[in-house]
Formats: C-alpha cells, structure tokens, sequence
C-alpha cells in the first residue's frame, strides 16, 4: 500500500537526488572534459559527436527541471533515454561498474530510478504549478 502522506515526499527526495546528479555530470562534461572534450569523446566510442551536445544539454537542463519540479515526468524520460545510451556503453564491459571501463548496473540503477520517478510525478515541492491533491486524513 503507498502511503499517500509521504509518498510526495519520497518523490521530491528521488526527484532532487536525481537532478543534482545529472546537473553535476552535466557541468563536469562542460567544466572539467570540455565540451570539445566531450565531443572527441563521444566520437572515439562510436556515437556522433553532436549527441555529445545533445546529453550535455538534457543533464543540465533535466537536471534542473528535475530539481525545480517542472515537467518531471517528461525530464526524467528523456534522461531515461539517455540512460539507455549509456547502459549500451557499458554493457559490455560487464556487470561491475568498478571494472575497466565501467559496467552496466550502475547505469541501470539510474535508468530505474528515472522510470519510478516518471511515475511518481512531481512530488511536494514542486515550481509545477499544478495543484496537489490534499491527503486523507
């Protein structure tokens, strides 16, 4: 049974978690790679060096959505979709993300957590602008 008095809350905790994440991954493929970095990057592991500025620009700007609790079903989808990018990166170097070039389940955590997240919603907090429902007392 969900209990309808703290599940807001549990998707706010799962939503700013997450958003912190994606916008710190996001700002360290700016800051610290270099977005030309970033690029070269992509293009030496197979993908087109443009999706490079495709996923720099979904993990600052769904992390930030993410966050601000707006449009949090749609952010966390489209970071899921990026998640499976990064699980087809990863897979076959295993299942231990500590092995030589990472494995896949840390990846896959993330991935989960988004769909659970696309399912929660917004949660308490939220700049969403839609009205919550009151819980029973």
């Amino acid at each position: 049974m969900i209990d309808s008095r703290t599940a807001p809350y549990a998707a706010l905790l799962l939503r700013v978690a997450m958003g912190l994440l994606f916008l710190a991954h996001g700002l360290m493929k700016v800051f610290v790679f270099t977005v030309p970095g970033t690029v070269k990057f992509f293009a030496s592991i197979g993908y087109p060096g443009f999706v490079a500025y495709l996923v720099i620009f979904a993990e600052l700007a769904g992390g930030a959505a993410l966050i601000l609790g707006l449009w949090t079903r749609w952010a966390a989808l489209v970071l899921f979709v990026e998640m499976l990018g990064v699980i087809a990166y990863h897979f076959p170097h295993g299942w231990v993300f500590t092995a030589k070039g990472g494995g896949w389940e840390y990846p896959a955590l993330w991935a989960v957590a988004l769909i659970a997240l696309a399912l929660l919603g917004d949660g308490a907090a939220s700049l969403s602008g839609r009205p919550k429902a009151r819980p029973k007392t």
